[in-house]
């Protein structure tokens, strides 16, 4: 009878995971094992390499976590591969572990759609400092809280940036880059056109603006049917 090939597993919890080996393996700290499909994984996260994850691995072993994905970077970027290799290797009936809900989501809503997105897969969520486990039904409920308050948030900023509007409207000022070229300075280039004693060049240095934005805002054509490019220097003449 031929030997069986002894599979091994790449021992670097950062290492992206490759295909589905999903093997039975024995859970940290315990005389147990898990099989693909029914496991804790763990995601830890630090913000820069000076800070240091021993306190968050220790936790996540603890926990009995199989394997643990970690990202070192601000937990504001959107792109953390880590992340995104530890969610495509969770698998249904896995369980994803964080020491704390900041260490996976940006923010509230961001938190409350990747848990979304693993309710969806099967897959159970479960923060060890605020005690959330959604295969409880205080942890689901918890879940809901969040999703409640994610949106509220979300029609707040909706409503503020809506008043503002309304308030810059009744203001008369519209959305939108400020002007370049403000009346007071309309006017001025206007006075010193007028007298012709400068260029449009000249103008535009002394306003601190573009010619281009001159010729823009004063609605002006190329004077005596000189093209623009050539006015300047038929005025310096």
């Amino acid at each position: 009878m031929p030997a069986c090939k002894k599979t091994t597993r790449n021992p670097d919890a950062t290492a992206a995971p490759r295909g589905d080996d999903r093997g039975t393996r024995r859970i940290p700290g315990s005389g147990a094992t898990a099989t693909g499909g029914d496991q804790r994984i763990g995601y830890a996260r630090v913000s820069t390499r000076q800070q240091d994850l021993a306190l968050q691995l220790d936790a996540l072993q603890q926990a009995g976590c199989a394997r643990i994905f970690r990202d070192v970077g601000s937990g504001t970027i959107r792109k953390r591969p880590q992340l995104e290799a530890c969610l495509d290797y969770l698998r249904s009936g896995d369980a994803l572990v964080v020491w704390r809900l900041d260490r996976l989501g940006r923010s509230l809503r961001h938190l409350v759609d990747v848990v979304a997105r693993l309710e969806e897969r099967h897959v159970a969520f479960r923060s060890l400092r605020e005690s959330i486990d959604t295969r409880t039904a205080n942890g689901k409920l918890q879940l809901h809280l969040f999703a409640a308050l994610a949106e509220f948030e979300r029609e707040l900023i909706r409503e503020r940036s809506q008043a503002g509007r309304e308030v810059a409207k009744a203001a008369g000022r519209l959305g939108g880059r400020p002007l370049k070229l403000t009346p007071e300075k309309k006017a001025a280039a206007l006075a010193m056109r007028e007298r012709g004693d400068m260029t449009m060049s000249q103008i535009a240095r002394a306003l601190d603006v573009g010619r281009t934005t001159l010729y823009d805002h004063l609605e002006l054509p190329p004077l005596d049917g000189i093209p623009r490019e050539d006015a300047d220097d038929e005025l310096a003449a």
